[in-house]
This record gives C-alpha cells, structure tokens and sequence, in this order.
C-alpha cells in the first residue's frame, strides 16, 4: 500500500481520505489521477492518498479509515474500487462516501450523475452535501449499482477471458457472442409476496441503472426512492434476440412483451441450478441470492 499525504489534521475533524486504484481503466488514468490530487492540493483542504496495489485492499482500507473516526472516503476508480470500499465501509452514520470515477464503464457514476471530468467531480465533492442513498444488501456482500444472474454472468466471464479487446466494445462483443449462443435458466423468485417461476435470459436487479459501461438494464432505477427495480427478461425466443439487442442498447427493454418489471423493497431468486451472481461487475459464487433494499443509510457525495 502506498499512503501520502498533506496538511496533518486535528483528531476529530473531518478528513478526505482518497482510495486511489491506481490500476483502474486497465492502468492508463495516472494523469487522471494526478488532476484529482492536485486538485485536492489546491483547494487547501486536509486529505490523505491511499494507493491500491492489490484485489480486496480497498475493502480493508475503508474499513481502517471510517473505523478511525468521522471522515470523506473518496474512491478514485471504478466500478470495482467503488464495490470494495462499499464493503469495507464501517460507520455509516459518522463518514461519507464520495465517488471520482477513473474506471473502464463507471456505470454508477452515470446513475449519479457523478462528472466524468475529475475536476467537475472534486468540485461535486468540496462544494455539495452528500445525499441519502440506498444501497443493496445480501448475505455478506453490499451492493450498489445492480446485481444479477443469467446472461449477464456469461458476459462478464467471457470479458474476463479475452486476451485482446478491453473496454466497453469487450462487453459489447461478449454481449453478442452471449446472445447468439445464449440459453435461459430455470428459476423461482419471490418478490412483494408473489412467487413466479421464469425460464429467464437474465434476472437482474437495479439501484443503479446500467451495466457494461451503458447498458440500461434497468433503466427507470433512482438511488434514493427505497426500493428495488426488479427486472426479468423471461423465456425469450430466437427470433426475438435481434429486437431485444437493440432496445437493450437503446435502454428501452422493458418496453418487450417477455420482460417482466416490477419495483420492490426485497427479492429472492431461487434458481434451478447453481448459478453466478454478479454484484457491480464482481463475480460470487455460492451466494444466496436474496437482496433487499437499506435505504438512505448511506451518505453520498452525487447529483
């Protein structure tokens, strides 16, 4: 871990304390991430530099940071980063969360309406009150933006076994390899008391809006209502995958005859067989898939 620093703070007061992935969009934000620093260097604010160097480390340095006492944990990366330091977070009540997005999608950040410009997003931060904001709950693991099964699973594991595109056009090209050879799964859930039984394409489920760097899975999701957008594409057929692709693309899937949408506070999805669970991008197995809502307990620095 590498820690530097400036303007040595008084015990109580409250600090930013930045969570830098320094490995965020495939390595190539070191300027980006310079301009935030000397950003925060400018505006004679006391804060901290925490660098990441491996996979977890940020969930332990949020842990360690809002353990010490009231404080802005500033993530600067992406999706991933912000994941981690999600769960490491320890004192909801006393410590803010703010987001500079320096990732590959920064899908939540779009959801926020978090400036993609690292100077319109410190300036978000030093100028604004952070706002309530949900958060997603399940056994062990908090998620923020959307947790899912199915298709998207599939996705996320063939982007991870490219060797040669990166980006969003990887998620895009694994998107279409995932639909042509795609195949739906048996599953039973339980939301607002009813329970359905789905041969689902996908079953997602949406604080946040967006997946693969602007995908809107779940399109009409707020960060702030209490509740869940629960989205099912359920026993899709051949013929439909080339009109489903394209108003997935356009954020208009709920708009189709087999996607069912419904919002809620909690889900459960009881699969047929064991399955992926993707939270903000990040691959668990083994994980019950039961999620509520917690809301506004969570302090964010976002639109």
């Amino acid at each position: 871990m590498f820690f530097y620093g400036v303007h040595l703070y008084a015990k109580g007061l409250m600090m930013y304390d930045l969570i830098v992935n320094p490995l965020s969009g495939g390595g190539k934000r070191r300027k980006f991430i310079e301009r935030v620093i000397r950003k925060f260097k400018e505006s004679g604010k006391d804060y901290r530099v925490f660098e990441t160097e491996k996979p977890g480390q940020a969930a332990f340095l949020a842990h360690e940071l809002t353990g010490e006492g009231p404080c802005d944990l500033i993530v600067v990366g992406g999706d991933g980063t912000l994941h981690e330091a999600l769960n490491g977070f320890a004192d909801f009540e006393n410590c803010n969360l703010g987001l500079i997005p320096a990732g590959t999608g920064n899908d939540f950040a779009a959801a926020a309406g978090i400036p993609a410009d690292p100077d319109g997003a410190v300036d978000l931060i030093l100028h604004n009150p952070p706002k309530p904001t949900d958060f997603m709950q399940m056994e062990g693991v908090r998620g923020i933006n959307v947790i899912g099964t199915g298709i998207d699973v599939e996705i996320l594991k063939r982007c991870r076994a490219s060797k040669i595109l990166r980006g969003k056009f990887q998620y895009i090209i694994s998107l279409i390899v995932s639909l042509i050879k795609y195949k739906n799964y048996r599953m039973r859930t339980v939301c607002n008391g009813q329970e359905k039984e789905y041969s689902a394409l996908i079953a997602c489920i949406g604080n946040g809006s967006r997946i693969g760097g602007g995908i809107r899975m779940c399109p009409e999701a707020v960060l702030d209502d209490g509740l869940l957008d629960f989205v099912v594409c359920n026993d899709v057929k051949k013929t439909h995958i080339p009109a489903a692709f394209i108003k997935l693309m356009k954020g208009k899937i709920l708009q189709e005859d087999f996607t069912r949408f419904v919002r809620c506070e909690k889900v459960e999805v009881f699969p047929e067989k064991k399955l992926t669970v993707q939270v903000d991008g990040e691959l668990y197995d083994d994980i019950p898939f039961r999620v509520e809502v917690v809301k506004g307990k969570l302090k964010m620095y976002r639109k």
